[in-house]
C-alpha cells in the first residue's frame, strides 16, 4: 500500500455489492447441507452403493478443501471480482451437471467441479468485503451480515433441502443453485467495483500450490476415511502421515521462495493465527451438532425432513441476532477477544444443555433454548472473527487470508464429522453391550437409547472443544477495538507484553 494513498469517498454501490456477495455465500453454505437431505433419494435413483455414497460428500470436500489456498491466491493475482464471477458461473454449470446426472460417475464429477469453483468463489467473496469496507463501523455491519449467513445458512439448507426433496425431487437440490448463481454473478458484474492497486501480480508459486493441495486433500480424506474405515485403518494412517509430510514441506517451501502461495506473515500474526485456530475448533463442534441433531430429530423423534429443517430455526435466529445485533454493535466498542471468548462460552453452555438429551426430551423445554444459546454465542463470535481474519493484511494478501478462514472451517468440518461421529459410535456400541438384557426384551428401544447415549457422549467432547476455542480466543487475540473511522496503516497485533492495540483499517485507493 502506498504511503500517499488518499482517503476517498466510499464506493456508493458497496451495499448493493454486499447483497450479491451475501447471496453467493448463502448458496455455498446452503449446498453444504442441502445435498445431505437429498442423498438417500439420489442414492436410490442412481443405484449408488452404500460403500460409494460417501463420495457425494467427499468429492466436494476434497476439491474444495484442497484448492482453497490456490483459489485465494488466484483472487489476489487475477482480481477478486473476476474470480468471484467465474466461480459463480462454474458453480452453476457444475450444479446443472449434478441435477442432470444419469449415473454415479456424473454425480461424483459434478460434486468435484462444485468444489473446484467453490474454492475460487469463497475466498474471493470474503476478500472483496475486506477491501471494499474500510470504515470500521460499516465493516462491522457488513461482516455481521456475512457472519450471520455463514453461520445460519447451513440450517436454512436443511429446510430447503427437505422441501425440495419432498415436494419435487432430489435433482432440485442441485438445480436450485443456478438462479442463485446467475443473479449473484450478474449483480456482481454490474455493481462491484474492486479497489485499484490491490492485486498481487507476483509469479504463481507452483510448488506451493501442489504441496498445499495434496497436503490438504490427504488431511481431509484421512478424516473422511476414518469415519467409515476406522482410525487404525492402514490407508487412514497413511493419509495422515502423507499429509504431515506434505504440509511440513509446504511450510518449508513458503519460507524460502520469493513469492509464496501463503506468505507466512499471514498466519504467524498472533491475532489471525488465534482466529484461524479458534474458528476451526468451533466448526468441529458445530458440524458434529448438526449431524447429531438431524439424526436425533428424524430417527428418534420421527420428524420429517421439512419439520427437521424448521426445528433448526431458533439457531438461525440466534446466529442472526448474535451477528447483527450483538457482534456488529459491540465490535467498534470492545476488543474482539471480549466478544469471541464469551461467545464461544455461551455456545458451550447451549451445547452443555444438549448433553441431557433423552428419547423423550421435550423440544421446547431443552432443544429450543439450547439452540438459541448456541446461535447467539456463535453469531457473536463469528462476526469479529470473520472481520479480524482479514484485518491488517496488505491488500495484495487479502485473498489468501480469506482462503485461510475457509480452510480452517473446511478442515474443522471434516475433523468434526469424523471425530465426533466416531466417538458417538463407540459410546453407542459400549452402551448396547452393557445393556444386552434390554436388547433381548426390546431391541428397538435399546437401539434408540444407544444412539442417544452416543450422541450425548460426543456432545460432551464438543462442549470441551468450545471451551478450548474460547480460551484460545482470549489468550491469543489481543487486538483492541477498531477505530471509529478509516485510517492509514494497520496494526493487527499487540505488543510483546500483551497490551491491546487500537487496530485500524487500511485505506485502499480507488
Amino acid at each position: 500500500m502506498s504511503k500517499t494513498a488518499d482517503i476517498r469517498l466510499p464506493d456508493p454501490s458497496r451495499w448493493k455489492a454486499l447483497a450479491f456477495i451475501a447471496l453467493a455465500q448463502l448458496m455455498v453454505v446452503l449446498d453444504a447441507t442441502i445435498v445431505n437431505i437429498a442423498l438417500p433419494h439420489a442414492q436410490t435413483a442412481l443405484g449408488i452403493s452404500d460403500a460409494n455414497k460417501q463420495w457425494v460428500i467427499t468429492a466436494y470436500a476434497l476439491a474444495f478443501g484442497g484448492l482453497l489456498l490456490f483459489g485465494g491466491r488466484i483472487a489476489d493475482l487475477w482480481g477478486r471480482k473476476r474470480t468471484f464471477v467465474v466461480g459463480l458461473i462454474g458453480f452453476a454449470l457444475a450444479s446443472a451437471l449434478g441435477g442432470a446426472a444419469q449415473n454415479q460417475g456424473m454425480l461424483f464429477g459434478s460434486r468435484a467441479l462444485q468444489g473446484v469453483f467453490g474454492a475460487l468463489l469463497a475466498p474471493a467473496a470474503l476478500s472483496l468485503l475486506a477491501v471494499m469496507f474500510t470504515d470500521a463501523r460499516e465493516r462491522a455491519k457488513a461482516f455481521g451480515i456475512y457472519g450471520a449467513i455463514a453461520g445460519g445458512g447451513g440450517a436454512v439448507g436443511l429446510i430447503l433441502g427437505g422441501f425440495l426433496t419432498q415436494a419435487l425431487n432430489w435433482r432440485w437440490t442441485f438445480l436450485v443453485n443456478i438462479p442463485f448463481a446467475v443473479v449473484a454473478a450478474a449483480g456482481a458484474y454490474f455493481v462491484i467495483r474492486e479497489p485499484a492497486g490491490s492485486r498481487n501480480r507476483s509469479p504463481l508459486d507452483v510448488p506451493g500450490v501442489v504441496l498445499s493441495a495434496l497436503g490438504l486433500v490427504s488431511l481431509v480424506y484421512g478424516f473422511t476415511r476414518a469415519e467409515s474405515a476406522g482410525w487404525s485403518d492402514a490407508l487412514t494412517i497413511g493419509m495422515f502421515v502423507a499429509s504431515g509430510v506434505l504440509l511440513l514441506s509446504f511450510v518449508l517451501t513458503e519460507s524460502r521462495v520469493k513469492s509464496p502461495l501463503l506468505p507466512l506473515r499471514v498466519v504467524l500474526d498472533r491475532n489471525r493465527g488465534g482466529v484461524y485456530l479458534s474458528l476451526g475448533l468451533a466448526i468441529i463442534a458445530m458440524f458434529g451438532l448438526f449431524l447429531f441433531l438431524t439424526y436425533y430429530l428424524q430417527v428418534v423423534k420421527g420428524y420429517s425432513p421439512i419439520r427437521t429443517g424448521f426445528a433448526f430455526l431458533p439457531m438461525i435466529a440466534g446466529m442472526i441476532t448474535g451477528s447483527t445485533q450483538i457482534g456488529a454493535r459491540l465490535m467498534t466498542r470492545v476488543p474482539a477477544r471480549k466478544l469471541m471468548g464469551p461467545g464461544f462460552l455461551t455456545a458451550a453452555v447451549g451445547m452443555l444443555l444438549l448433553t441431557q438429551l433423552e428419547i423423550g426430551t421435550s423440544y421446547a423445554g431443552l432443544i429450543l433454548p439450547a439452540q438459541l444459546l448456541l446461535g447467539l454465542g456463535m453469531g457473536t463470535a463469528f462476526m469479529p472473527a470473520m472481520s479480524l481474519a482479514t484485518h491488517g493484511v496488505e491488500p495484495r494478501d487479502s485473498g489468501v487470508a480469506s482462503a485461510m478462514v475457509n480452510t480452517s472451517q473446511q478442515v474443522g468440518g471434516a475433523i468434526g464429522t469424523a471425530l465426533l461421529n466416531t466417538i458417538a459410535a463407540s459410546a453407542a456400541t459400549a452402551y448396547a453391550s452393557s445393556h444386552a438384557a434390554l436388547g433381548a426384551r426390546n431391541p428397538e428401544l435399546l437401539k434408540l437409547q444407544s444412539m442417544v447415549h452416543g450422541f450425548t457422549g460426543a456432545i460432551w467432547w464438543a462442549v470441551g472443544i468450545l471451551v478450548v476455542a474460547s480460551a484460545i480466543a482470549v489468550t491469543f487475540i489481543n487486538a483492541g477495538r477498531p477505530s471509529a473511522g478509516p485510517a492509514a496503516g494497520a496494526s493487527g497485533s499487540g505488543d510483546a507484553d500483551g497490551a491491546e492495540d487500537e487496530f485500524k483499517v487500511p485505506v485502499v485507493a480507488h
